[in-house]
């Protein structure tokens, strides 16, 4: 993190451990905050890769499950980088800035994507960096969050993944499950004119906080104990309109297309609700109560502690099991709920 914004937010009362941000002094407010009230978060905690150059579009548009000829300065894009067996080395959002993409994923596979992608740069005019520093991001929730913007910057974006620049800051709306979200990148000076002016109505939340929203919405995460896991369809990609099947070729482009024309999704996306003390961690085995322990019947993508005492999470589970009882770790393990998530997904039923 930039120390100049390090200080700004711990100007904020946020608390550090080392150079993560941790909370703004009481984790436990800030979760039933950020569910039910206006809240800001600083973004830092999310990696992000730039990749620039006059061969950008066309090499980016042969690499990845959504069309990024879609993408531009008014509009943004949920995508992913597979292998060539279809398996989601990241998910990420794709914006352009001037003439620029910015990926924006879990820190955890900036790397990988960075080294996969430049192993098929071969000629192509393309730069590929890690890109983190070079702008400040924060997001902003809540019942009010479009007044809010309303006043501070005169307008909004109204649809999903639209996209405007106002006031030297791009914003970004974004998937949610009941409140208004957006999300903002810019320089350090727009941004903390813009941070001040929302700080007046909305508690800033540290980085769980954002997380639990992005559960609570339905938008995966990929980490690195769940890389090379999940078909694009199975974290429900085609549902968030991340993934274009009328485009060319891409890695993994045959599995995700065959699951898409030739067969049912058997796989997908699920949010619970899970009891215990114990945090399910990504990757770890969700059971139907009467399974085998030997044959898990899904795992667990992300999750976090709600305000309700259970763990919100998504996991990818099969459907035939998802109407059984579940348990999380073991077939006798933590009870898991279902939760209904706020859209529906195509080919599942």
């Amino acid at each position: 993190m930039r120390d100049d914004w390090k200080k700004h937010l711990i100007d904020a009362g946020a608390e550090f451990e080392g150079d993560l941000l941790r909370d703004f002094g009481n984790a436990e407010r800030e979760r039933r905050v950020a569910v039910n009230g206006d809240v800001i978060c600083d973004l830092s905690h999310r990696g992000l890769l730039e990749v620039r150059g006059k061969g950008a579009q066309s090499f980016l548009q042969g690499q990845f499950g959504n069309d990024i000829r879609e993408v531009s300065e008014t509009r943004s894009q949920l995508s992913s980088f597979s292998s060539p067996k279809g398996r989601a080395y990241a998910v990420f959002r794709v914006m352009l800035d001037r003439d620029a993409y910015l990926l924006e994923m879990n820190p955890g596979q900036v790397e990988t994507v960075r080294k996969r992608l430049a192993m098929f740069v071969m000629r192509a005019e393309v730069v590929i960096e890690n890109a983190e520093d070079s702008r400040i991001r924060f997001g902003l929730s809540g019942p009010t969050a479009e007044q809010q913007l309303a006043a501070a910057l005169g307008t909004f974006p109204t649809e999903i993944n639209d996209v405007l620049s106002r006031k030297g800051v791009s914003v970004v709306r974004v998937q949610h499950m009941v409140h208004p979200r957006f999300e903002f990148a810019g320089e350090i000076d727009a941004c903390r004119s813009l941070w001040n002016d929302l700080n007046v109505h909305s508690a800033p939340v540290g980085p769980e906080g954002w997380r639990l929203l992005d559960i609570l919405a339905g938008v995966p995460t990929i980490y690195p104990e769940t890389s090379e896991t999940f078909v694009p369809q199975m974290v429900n990609l085609h549902a968030l309109n991340g993934i274009s099947f009328k485009k060319g070729c891409y890695p993994g482009q045959e599995v995700v297309a065959r699951m898409h024309y030739l067969g049912k999704l058997k796989r997908r996306m699920f949010r619970l609700a899970i009891e215990g003390q114990e945090r399910p961690m990504p990757g770890s085995p969700v059971y139907r109560a009467s399974g085998d322990p030997g044959q898990p019947d899904g795992e667990i993508v992300d999750a976090v502690m709600h305000p309700d005492g259970l763990y919100a999470a998504l996991a990818v589970v099969q459907i035939a099991a998802s109407e059984e009882p579940l348990r999380w770790g073991s077939p006798d393990g933590s009870a898991a709920h279902v939760i209904p998530l706020p859209y529906t997904v195509p080919g599942s039923a």
